[in-house]
């Protein structure tokens, strides 16, 4: 065994690293005076909020840092080698071949306009120009295969929007293999996943990490991840170290008020009631939905996206839909909010069939049902101040602009925001603050249903548990019923009164959240229940 690859010498060491901000910030660092190290075979997490340096920190050791930011001292080492400052040829030498990183959202850091199998194959194109192509399409179809890819010669010819989350995550991983790196930095590689797919991530980086005899920098805000795969955990908080030990040692026993505060932030399984019966406002009925998609082998063939699907939603009632990726969750979203044409059935909303109405009565009651989308930041016009985006609705709809500011203010206070924040632009909050502003946005236009799509995934525990809390007050004061899409069933937990189980289109068991959870009678909501990361923290 060589040096580089015994346990005893890291893989990736840092030492005293400060990286300084622009002049006039809230901080002078973006991370400051901070220490970790990766071994062979290990995986070791940086847990933090945003803010935190995780990000800075990950970016710096793949010298892709920002201009806007500075390194201001300390030492990186990878396999013994100062990278800390290395020229742009050494750090293009090294990315990708020594080291690679795996990105938090894998539509965005795939090229949209090229197959996967090519995307995989330019890694080793760039770095190993001896191969032939016959010899570097072998070697990516052994990549799949090792990332469990279903059909690799298959999935080799598709494109990126043509397979799932779960796959394109595992492309990701293929392509951060294709030169066996000793180091891969994962940042949040697994936050929008369902948790089946999340399950087989984690222990196929275990797995990888044993058959290369690499480390991984692991970046996430996800306690039971950690509790899962950390050999060592780092929590950061504005750009310090707070703590740093075996995740026994921080979970078990956090010596630090700050880990006490996200561990207990953390979601665990908890059960609201279920409302007594009331009157439906909105009823799904026997939806059918299925198109057709094409195929790479054949010409197409046809996807049954819902199958049967029936609901009912009463005023102040959240439903939860949970499900893995392609069972059918977002599309019945967009079916119910008029996206998607159902091939059959029924949408019944205040005892009126949405799709027997004329144009103009739909778009008279279309308002009342709103939707908030996973993204806050995408889903806001970063060119409008705040204050346009909240009006320019309920103007639409009738009402005058002075009416439709004071609505506007009365809802910015009423989710936690200062009114000033009707001058500002979406880029100038947190991310919690503008998922607050989509909630704001949405009730302007006082709708009877809001349909929620992995409304809070992105965020931080505490930011979570801040707007899970906000919803529930909101509808209580406000009385709308929610959609709630999610595949966090812990979260599911904490907000639905009834759960919705989803598989390949169909509801396959339904119910009070309590007796759902407690005592599922589905093999594939026990299987969902299995999967949960960190039992210890349920």
């Amino acid at each position: 065994m060589t040096a580089s690859s015994s346990t005893d010498v890291p893989i990736l060491k840092i030492s005293d690293l400060s990286v300084a901000l622009p002049y006039g910030l809230d901080r002078a660092y973006a991370v400051e005076g901070i220490s970790l190290s990766v071994r062979p075979r290990e995986i070791a997490c940086v847990v933090g909020e945003s803010g935190s340096g995780k990000s800075v920190t990950a970016s710096v050791v793949m010298g892709l840092l920002p201009n806007a930011l500075r390194l201001a001292g300390g030492s990186i080492k990878l396999e013994g080698e100062e990278i800390g400052g290395a020229p742009e040829a050494r750090m293009n030498a090294l990315r990708g071949n020594r080291m690679a990183m795996i990105f938090q959202e894998p539509l965005t850091a795939l090229n949209p306009v090229m197959r996967l199998g090519d995307q995989i194959a330019e890694v080793l194109a760039l770095h190993r120009k001896e191969m032939g192509k016959t010899a570097v399409r072998k070697r990516v179809l052994e990549l799949m295969e090792d990332v469990r890819l279903p059909s690799p010669e298959t999935i080799y010819g598709r494109y990126p929007h043509q397979i799932s989350g779960g796959q394109r995550q595992r492309v990701m991983i293929a392509m951060a293999l294709a030169m066996e790196p000793a180091l891969i930095i994962a940042d949040e590689p697994t936050t929008a996943l369902d948790v089946t797919t999340q399950a087989q991530i984690l222990q196929l980086f275990r797995e990888l990490l044993v058959k290369h005899d690499s480390a991984i920098l692991m970046i996430t805000h996800d306690f039971g991840v950690v509790a899962d795969v950390a050999d060592h955990v780092t929590v950061m908080q504005h750009g310090r170290v707070v703590e740093s030990g075996k995740p026994d040692q921080v979970l078990g026993n956090p010596q630090h008020a700050y880990t006490r505060e996200l561990i207990a932030a953390v979601p665990r399984l908890r059960y609201l009631p279920d409302l007594e019966p009331a009157m439906p406002m909105l009823e799904v009925k026997d939806l059918h939905l299925t198109y057709r998609q094409a195929g790479w082998i054949r010409k197409s063939q046809a996807v049954h996206a819902l199958a049967g699907v029936s609901f009912s939603l009463a005023p102040r009632q959240t439903l939860g839909i949970v499900g893995e990726s392609g069972s059918g969750k977002s599309t019945l979203a967009k079916a119910v909010l008029g996206f998607e044409t159902p091939s059959s059935g029924q949408i019944l909303f205040c005892k009126q069939d949405l799709f027997s109405l004329s144009q103009t009565a739909l778009a008279g009651t279309r308002h009342r049902i709103q939707m908030i989308f996973q993204d806050p930041y995408s889903s806001l016009n970063p060119r409008r101040r705040i204050g346009q985006s909240l009006v320019e609705g309920p103007m639409r709809h009738g009402k005058s602009s002075a009416e439709a500011r004071r609505r506007a203010v009365e809802l910015l206070e009423l989710v936690g925001l200062h009114p000033s924040s009707m001058d500002r632009f979406p880029h100038e909050f947190s991310g919690g603050q503008r998922q607050r502003l989509c909630i704001a946005r949405a009730l302007a236009l006082e709708p009877d249903v809001i349909v929620a799509d992995e409304a809070v995934s992105a965020l931080d525990v505490t930011v979570q548990a801040q707007v899970l809390e906000l919803f529930k007050s909101l509808q209580s004061e406000l009385g709308f019923a929610m959609l709630f899409i999610t595949h966090d069933l812990r979260v599911a937990s904490n907000i639905c009164n009834r759960i919705a189980v989803m598989s390949r289109g169909k509801i396959v068991e339904m119910g009070e959240a309590r007796e759902i959870f407690e005592n599922p009678q589905n093999a594939y909501t026990r299987e969902l229940l299995a999967a949960l990361p960190g039992s210890e923290l349920r």
